[in-house]
């Protein structure tokens, strides 16, 4: 019972982290929806990547006994799993990027819209 309480957390922590970012994107006001839902969904699916690495490399290192013959037979596994992860992670920082720049395009200031400001139109 335990064990799924633990995994109950695991997903709502997950959802949060989904929504949480959900709200960063609803920020963007000049981005488009459609880009929006793209970037979200790369979110989702590199966190659910991460996660099922994570899941699957723990289970592997909790079977090795430490003897060389685990190593040899599960090492390059594990080593794949790391490597899911680390991609999973890149992903998640890629999009970082792409958004911080999205904020930096509207943070500029447009110096037409600032001129029809100033002057009432």
């Amino acid at each position: 019972m335990k064990k799924i309480d633990t995994l109950l957390d695991q997903q709502r922590e997950k959802e949060d982290k989904i929504a949480a970012f959900g709200d960063l994107l609803d920020d963007l006001e000049t981005t488009k929806t459609r880009k929006k839902a793209l970037w979200k969904e790369i979110y989702e699916n590199a966190v659910s990547d991460r996660e099922r690495a994570s899941i699957l490399f723990t289970e592997a290192f909790r079977t090795m006994t430490g003897s060389s013959s685990d190593h040899a037979s599960l090492g390059s596994v594990m080593a794949k799993y790391l490597e899911r992860m680390c991609k999973s992670n890149d992903q998640i920082l890629a999009l970082a990027e792409i958004i911080s720049k999205a904020e930096r395009e509207e943070d500029k200031v447009n110096p037409d819209e600032l001129f029809s400001k100033i002057s009432g139109d």
